[in-house]
């Protein structure tokens, strides 16, 4: 269909099905959805569209329901198409004649009126938007006291971190970039320019990595020619960030894809390691490592500041499978030290199962995390440990949901 904007919309539209009705990632549902889109700008146009509309879910739904004189069903593809409307309006502040253009093509041989209707009534009313979302009742249960403070940060998408090969040049990289540094080797960034384009990419300078998930490679310290082993490595920025502080490195992941793509960026950086495609419950090493570092597979609801589908997603069982699996992987973590080795164990969730509950598990010495290791505004807990959430630094951008633990074997 020749309208501009219409496409975008189509794959917004996808993305939000793919999510909610599929149980996918947006990251997973993109390829596809996003293929038929033309340029950049539009198919950022796409993301934002659903990544808004998945953040503000619970909210865009209370107003639908206020327009209408029967319920929608929560599947209904009008209601789909009336959330992405709602939300091109109210949070990417598209005029309404050019929601109502762009839209309503999504449901031709469909109920057109209603959506036209229902749209029309919300903007006569002046419709509006909490100052922060409301979260879904099974997430803010299980997120208890934290939740309010949560969900008011997850009002803006977070900006843009960088983690850099060299600490030594913090301060000339965050002069050269216009950026705020809140920790040695990283730089936070204002989000918006690509960056491909920004300076340093191209020679490696830096990568993209958010401060938490930056955390558990600092508290390994310096390698000084050490072995290490990353295992669950990809996406690979803990790898870079163990060779750039002198480890001696072996990446471990099951998935080859993502391994060409750590080697890329290895070669982009001018670091090393050594990358191994194997099942980490499976794979026994030549000889025992001086530390191992585990950042494990989780639900990653502690991104929900960029993958707001996580809100959406995740259902008790999910973490329950996840807890399963952390379990035993920490348990063959500790196989593969040295005696006096060390041991990190990290997942980007906020949820206790998949933190604080496989800590209490683990049978080594606690090793624990001090105050001065960590940046300002951080704090180990009363156990030692390192809890994040995205509430935390707020007046600097926040950050990603963490959970970090150290041990002496």
């Amino acid at each position: 269909m020749d309208i501009p904007g219409f496409p975008a919309r189509l794959a917004a539209l996808n993305l939000l099905d793919a999510v909610l009705r599929r149980g996918e990632t947006l990251d997973q549902a993109a390829h596809a959805a996003l293929r038929p889109v033309k340029g950049d700008a539009d198919r950022g146009l796409s993301r934002a569209l659903a990544g808004e509309a998945l953040r503000w879910l619970v909210d865009l739904d209370d107003l639908i329901d206020s327009a209408t004189r029967l319920p929608l069903s929560p599947d209904a593809k009008v209601r789909s198409v009336l959330r992405l409307m709602l939300a091109g309006w109210l949070r990417l502040e598209t005029p309404p004649h050019a929601v109502i253009a762009t839209a309503l093509p999504l449901l031709i041989g469909g109920p057109r009126r209603l959506a036209h209707g229902v749209f029309s009534t919300l903007v006569k009313r002046a419709a509006a938007l909490p100052p922060t979302p409301t979260l879904p009742a099974g997430v803010a249960e299980r997120w208890g006291e934290r939740a309010d403070a949560i969900a008011a940060a997850l009002v803006v998408p977070p900006p843009l971190d960088l983690t850099l090969r060299d600490a030594g040049a913090t301060q000339e990289w965050a002069e050269r970039l216009g950026g705020l540094s809140l920790a040695a080797g990283h730089v936070r960034l204002a989000r918006g320019e690509a960056v491909e384009r920004l300076e340093g990419f191209s020679e490696g300078a830096w990568w993209v990595q958010d401060l938490a998930a930056s955390l558990p490679a600092r508290l390994l310290g310096s390698g000084e020619g050490r072995r290490v082993l990353d295992l669950c490595a990809a996406p690979g920025g803990k790898t870079m960030q163990l060779s750039a502080a002198g480890w001696n490195v072996t990446a471990l992941d099951a998935s080859g894809r993502r391994l060409e793509r750590m080697q890329a960026n290895l070669a982009r950086t001018s670091l090393t390691a050594e990358l191994v495609r194997a099942d980490a419950l499976e794979w026994q090493a030549p000889l025992p490592f001086d530390a191992v570092l585990l950042d494990s597979p989780c639900t990653a609801t502690g991104t929900c500041r960029r993958h707001p589908d996580v809100l959406h997603r995740i259902r008790e069982r999910h973490i329950d499978e996840m807890a399963e699996l952390q379990q035993r992987l920490l348990k063959h973590a500790r196989t593969l030290l040295k005696p006096g080795g060390t041991l990190v164990y990290a997942s980007c969730s906020l949820e206790p199962e998949e933190g604080e509950a496989q800590a209490r598990r683990v049978r080594l010495t606690p090793d624990p995390v001090l105050p001065a290791e960590l940046p300002q505004g951080l704090a180990p807990t009363p156990e030692g440990w390192l809890r994040t959430d995205p509430a935390m630094l707020a007046d600097v951008g926040g950050l990603d949901g963490f959970f970090v633990a150290r041990w002496r074997a």
